[in-house]
């Protein structure tokens, strides 16, 4: 009979007890579900693709009994690796090297960034991450549009959207059409920027083709600007590429959006509505759009708004988007000629 020791990494029952290292990174999840128990690993599990949930389940049921001290130190592993993905979120790699180095040792330190950064690739203008938007301006605003539409549109909307509407007015329309129509743009180019913009590369981890840009990208910078900024740039852009404006505007509000109109201000909307165009637009919405509307109407006008919805039967998706496109438009002109206000990020509260 063998003998046995509760010395660790002695052999225990015949067998000698796995350290943590040799355990693989899917053990290691399969230990970890297992340890934060079912609920909380079910919420993960929502997150996953398929065939990740089938490989960690095979893992899990594959699992033999592993003692305390081995589970807190897969805890403790997993703390450290979020702990510093944090850190490089927030401040870059070298950040994150000093913070991990004074909380757990310069090798610890190492051993960790070298695990995330094996395979992180790194976005581009990464170093200007923590710099004041109204700085940056100063820095960039002599550039040429085609290079301020680059930097913008790797920023975070807030920061873009701050630079953007600080630009001079006949450079808005310009750079804003410039991210707009924005496809790929080469790391050797990327690059270029990067060392003008700060007289450094910032390390590229991959040599692939990195996309931004895009009609989507200049809706959310121009959804956070101000809308003495975003009607000036709307226009010039209608006198230069209207049928580019006419697809940004269609971005600019969602039909979802009305919820963020005032009472009043649906009740105006629903007097320049058709009826039949409602309650196609309403079909596809969830239950907080259509109790807002509900609401703003009449008990009989409401009551004869859901009857209408009921008995018009499946409808395609096709007629529901224009729909709530008509409305969408109709709302725009009410706004644009003062008659209702549409809350903005960033913008102060109206006070009448």
């Amino acid at each position: 009979m063998a003998k046995t020791s509760l010395t660790p990494g002695a052999v225990v029952g015949g067998s000698k007890k796995k350290g943590v290292k040799e355990y693989t990174g899917r053990q290691k999840a399969a230990i970890f579900l297992v340890t934060i128990g079912s609920e909380i690993s079910a919420e993960i599990f929502k997150f996953l693709r398929e065939d990740e949930i089938e490989t960690l389940t095979f893992e899990i049921a594959r699992l033999e009994t592993i003692d305390a001290e081995q589970k807190d130190a897969i805890l403790q592993e997993f703390q450290e690796l979020m702990m510093a993905n944090q850190f490089i979120s927030t401040g870059g790699i070298d950040y994150a090297r000093e913070l991990l180095e004074k909380s757990l040792g310069s090798q610890k330190a190492i051993d960790i960034i070298n695990r995330l950064t094996s395979s992180l690739q790194v976005r581009p203008f990464d170093f200007i991450r923590r710099t004041d938007p109204a700085h940056l301006l100063n820095f960039i605003q002599q550039e040429h549009p085609q290079t301020i539409a680059l930097i913008l549109a790797y920023l975070e909307p807030n920061k873009a959207s701050v630079i953007l509407q600080n630009l001079p007015h006949e450079v808005q329309s310009d750079v804003a059409r410039r991210i707009a129509t924005m496809d790929r743009t080469s790391p050797e180019v990327l690059r270029e920027v990067e060392r003008v913009l700060e007289k450094k590369l910032s390390s590229l981890s991959s040599e692939d083709y990195t996309a931004a840009g895009g009609v989507e990208s200049i809706v959310e910078i121009l959804n956070l600007v101000d809308r003495a900024s975003e009607k000036q740039i709307i226009e010039a852009l209608e006198d230069e590429d209207p049928e580019l404006a006419e697809e940004i505007k269609k971005r600019m509000f969602v039909f979802e959006d009305i919820v963020m109109l005032d009472d009043r201000a649906i009740q105006k909307v629903m007097r320049e509505v058709d009826s039949q165009e409602l309650a196609k637009a309403l079909k596809s919405v969830d239950s907080e759009v259509q109790d807002k509307i509900f609401k703003n109407m009449s008990k009989r006008a409401a009551s004869m708004l859901k009857e209408d919805m009921e008995y018009m039967g499946p409808v395609r998706l096709k007629d529901v988007e224009e729909s709530q496109q008509k409305i969408v438009s109709i709302i725009r002109h009410l706004e644009d000629t003062g008659e209702i206000v549409v809350a903005r990020a960033g913008e102060d509260e109206l006070v009448v």
